[in-house]
């Protein structure tokens, strides 16, 4: 069963347990589905949905430490509910032990000269973790090995 899928039956599942907030939040997941499918003219792949579902997130995690700033609890109780629903759909995530080793992997393969050569272990390294850890701290973790 694919992402996609699993969405539309939690969906219907919510629907029927009349879960308005959990329903609302598929939904949104859904309409910026169909969006992707729109823009891209072809249904989407597992990998579509992982990197729809990621961009959320990260605005989510962004819109918590906003509300978290501006002391709005109730905001922020909301971004968290939202939050664990969207991350229930991507894939189990790496610790930083495991995203080390498979850096040092890659590096250990390439035998990069320096951090000029950051491109080339980072577009090895990518494919190997991509939406398993943080993209940003995966860069800062191979650039602290190269340097």
């Amino acid at each position: 069963m694919s992402i996609k899928e699993t969405i539309e039956q939690q969906m219907k599942d919510a629907l029927k347990s009349k879960d308005m907030f959990k329903l609302n939040v598929l939904r949104f997941i859904l309409s910026h589905i169909k969006n992707k499918e729109i823009d891209l003219r072809r249904p989407v792949t597992d990998d579509d949905v992982i990197k729809i579902i990621q961009t959320l997130v990260k605005q989510r995690k962004e819109s918590l430490s906003f509300s978290q700033q501006a002391n709005r609890q109730d905001l922020v109780e909301k971004e968290q509910e939202e939050l664990k629903i969207l991350e229930s759909f991507l894939p189990s995530q790496l610790s930083e032990e495991e995203v080390e080793k498979i850096i040092d992997e890659v590096i250990e393969k390439i035998k990069p000269l320096g951090l000029k050569d950051m491109g080339k272990v980072m577009k090895e390294v990518m494919p190997k973790i991509s939406g398993r850890f943080d993209g940003s701290k995966i860069n800062e973790m191979v650039r602290k090995k190269l340097s």
